[in-house]
């Protein structure tokens, strides 16, 4: 037997191939049939049960680990009547249970290379990366695989999103829009070309095509519904459409699942910069505050903590004082090939968020100061980071330090350039020269002597 794409699976009843292939599919299409491998949960074929429990890991939940052992050990436990494929699968799978993510990569890219028809684990692969800061690590496994599976649309917009997280742009828009051309319905292709389009100031352009293909988002995980929808309230906050950015949260982006974790930091990220663009979100923080707090212990991630402790804050919960401490009693212990980015940057971030929630601007300056420069290691894309500059950039503008202000300049006047088409950063920008004796954002003339 063989799964749709060609890869041969050893199954103990062939009335489980379908189940098998709703997953391979479903996760590489970003499809919620993904979840019907489940129900075939009772086959102790290796590979089914490697993928179930690879979905409970994805839940990245505190007990995610621990709901998915039994399936990985029979998954373990049969290994040796599946092939060397599903073993290298198997093993992946569980090094990510262990927290060894660095093992967990090199065994996806070792499959790219050996199996490059085995789409599921390249998007695995892509995922660790992801959430590393590895870029380079993200295209080189489709890379890998493209020379044998280029008819598959979506490793196309596989290919999309690590060119564009790599800052190759053109290459990037060329793969998501060969992607789209084979399957209009490609979620992630979407997701990178609005990237590219966030990226390059193409504002106006970016939110009228996602919005012309999300009709084609039906039947999809909750985070790739929600996170493209998230996107296109980006694009109505820079462009200063506030009210219909409002009704995008309220109706696409928070309350699909409000118990998933990136339903819930796709909603603190929101609400964070409606805050940061002056825009009045109500009582909005209390009903996710709620959510949040059930995610002290979790620790799965750190780009995960950081955005639940700072949601938490905005809140005015007691919980973010508890959450920070458990940061910083775990981040010692973190699993090794995660370490650094929980104590070097995890750790003086969230001193930073808190410090900004509480209306203490030096002290961001100060933690979110230390951890910027390394922000690329805790994961999370460009567009999800760049919450955390706003952060510092907001902190520079509201300390009342002629010199912070003096690089707040700096940073905004870069941003505007680069984005021409936003509201947002040239009211920001506007506010910031007039602080500063200057007048039109752009100019270093005097305002006494501008006469514009």
């Amino acid at each position: 037997m063989q799964d749709s794409l060609g890869n041969p699976v050893s199954l103990t009843d062939a009335a489980s191939l379908r189940a098998v292939n709703d997953f391979v599919e479903g996760f590489i299409a970003c499809e919620a049939r993904a979840v019907d491998v489940l129900a075939a949960a009772q086959d102790e074929s290796p590979i089914v049960q490697a993928y179930c429990a690879t979905l409970h890991l994805f839940a990245e939940s505190r007990d995610a680990a621990s709901n998915a052992r039994p399936f990985l050990e029979r998954a373990q436990a049969g290994a040796a009547r599946a092939s060397s494929r599903e073993q290298r699968y198997i093993a992946a799978v569980a090094a990510w249970a262990d927290g060894d993510i660095a093992r967990a990569i090199a065994l996806h890219q070792e499959q790219a290379r050996e199996h490059p028809r085995d789409l599921a684990s390249v998007k695995l692969g892509q995922y660790h990366c992801f959430n590393t800061g590895d870029c380079p690590g993200m295209l080189r496994l489709t890379l890998a695989a493209l020379p044998a599976a280029a008819d598959v649309p979506y490793l196309h917009g596989m290919a999309a999103f690590g060119y564009e997280q790599c800052h190759l742009m053109r290459e990037a828009e060329a793969s998501a829009r060969r992607a789209i051309a084979m399957e209009r319905k490609e979620p992630w292709a979407h997701h990178a070309l609005g990237h590219v389009m966030l990226t390059e100031g193409r504002l106006a352009e970016g939110l009228a095509f996602m919005q012309e293909v999300s009709g084609t988002w039906v039947g999809l995980n909750s985070f790739m519904v929600t996170h493209n929808w998230w996107h296109v309230a980006l694009f109505l906050i820079d462009l200063g459409r506030d009210d219909e950015a409002l009704a995008v949260y309220d109706r696409e982006v928070w309350g699909v699942v409000k118990d998933y974790s990136q339903d819930q930091i796709g909603a603190v990220s929101l609400l964070a910069r409606f805050e940061l663009a002056g825009i009045d979100v109500g009582e909005r923080w209390q009903d996710l505050a709620a959510y949040l707090a059930q995610r002290l212990n979790d620790h799965v991630l750190p780009f995960l903590d950081l955005q639940y402790l700072y949601g938490l804050a905005r809140a005015g919960r007691p919980e973010a004082e508890a959450l920070l401490r458990n940061i910083e009693a775990y981040a010692p212990r973190a699993p090794a090939s995660t370490r650094a980015a929980w104590q070097r940057v995890c750790v003086p971030a969230a001193h930073g968020l808190l410090a900004h929630a509480r209306g203490d601007f030096g002290a961001t300056i100060e933690s979110m100061g230390q951890a910027l420069p390394r922000l690329m290691e805790i994961g999370g894309s460009h567009a999800q980071r760049d919450l955390f500059e706003q952060v510092f950039l907001d902190a520079l503008i509201r300390s009342g330090i002629e010199a912070a202000m003096a690089g707040a300049q700096g940073i905004l006047q870069q941003q505007v350039n680069g984005q021409p088409e936003s509201l947002r950063l040239r009211r920001q920008a506007d506010a910031v020269y007039t602080a500063l004796g200057l007048r039109a954002a752009g100019r270093w003339a005097p305002a006494a002597k501008d006469p514009a």
